[in-house]
């Protein structure tokens, strides 16, 4: 299992679909953004749920919370069956998102990688999408890493997601 963590727009969807065209086996991917979609319109800015602000802040209540927590479960009982999985995520609460992961993984083997990219880059690459609050990749650029361990980083400031994923696949055991 390789969990990548980055802020928004920082390119780890990029990342990762190199990484299934580079890595000799199959590996099924699951992130936050699907995630979330897949969450109930009711949940969607709703305290319970997920709401973002207009300045890009991301708060998350207790439903979110729980359905987050079974989606994880979910997850890795399909590595436990012998699925590799790629995970890309947002770890909002930094290192307690970090630990609430290894609470969820258990014995797991996992490649932990930061996915880092200046905070004025990822907000270029937001605006360029179009599909997300301004704001939200700068408030996150550092955010997301806060306390974090990692067995490796990658920068996508100045490396195209090819070159990243090319670096984690020479990681993977």
């Amino acid at each position: 299992m390789i969990i990548l963590n980055g802020g928004s727009s920082s390119g780890k969807s990029g990342i990762v679909r190199c990484l299934q065209a580079v890595l000799p086996e199959p590996w099924l991917t699951f992130g936050c953004d699907s995630f979330v979609a897949a969450l109930p319109a009711g949940m969607q800015a709703s305290d319970a749920g997920i709401t973002i602000g207009q300045d890009g802040g991301v708060s998350v209540g207790a439903d979110f919370m729980e359905l987050q927590a079974a989606w994880a479960d979910g997850v890795v009982a399909m590595v436990r069956a012998g699925a590799r999985v790629v995970v890309d995520d947002v770890f909002l609460g930094g290192a307690a998102t970090q630990r609430r992961w290894r609470h969820h993984l258990g014995d797991l083997d996992v490649l932990w990688v930061g996915v880092r990219c200046a905070s004025a880059v990822a907000a270029g690459r937001e605006i360029a999408r179009g599909d997300r609050v301004p704001g939200m990749a700068a408030l996150q650029a550092d955010l997301v890493h806060e306390g974090v361990v990692y067995d490796l980083e990658v920068d996508t400031t100045h490396l195209e997601s090819m070159v990243c994923a090319r670096t984690i696949a020479a990681h993977v055991g």
